[in-house]
């Protein structure tokens, strides 16, 4: 399964992460439209906080990390706000639709 942008595949693995980061914005539409997931503002904010996160450490942050993270850009987001958002879990299903590979463990560092 892979996601097709601009008449490009994307190779991902089975789980449908994408096997090398694609940060372009056609990509993350692509992958929510695939996930049944309409992106608003507020999912732009958590996928840039996330390319931000890869794009410094080389991988994403594990679920409680990522809340204390994401609270210094939104002090109100606590679990349910992330998961109101991403329901099949922010730490995984957020990281698959910013277009980065799929992350460690139980969903990151």
């Amino acid at each position: 399964m892979g996601y097709v942008v601009n008449g490009q595949e994307l190779a991902c693995d089975d789980q449908g992460y994408l096997v090398e980061a694609d940060t372009r914005d056609e990509a993350s539409r692509a992958i929510a439209e695939a996930e049944g997931i309409e992106l608003t503002d507020a999912h732009w904010e958590v996928i840039r906080y996330l390319r931000d996160e890869f794009a410094a450490h080389g991988h994403t942050p594990n679920f409680r990390n990522m809340i204390k993270g994401f609270q210094e850009i939104r002090p109100e987001a606590d679990s349910q706000y992330l998961y109101d958002l991403f329901p099949m879990g922010p730490a995984k299903q957020a990281v698959k639709i910013a277009g980065l590979p799929q992350p460690y463990g139980k969903g990151g560092y």
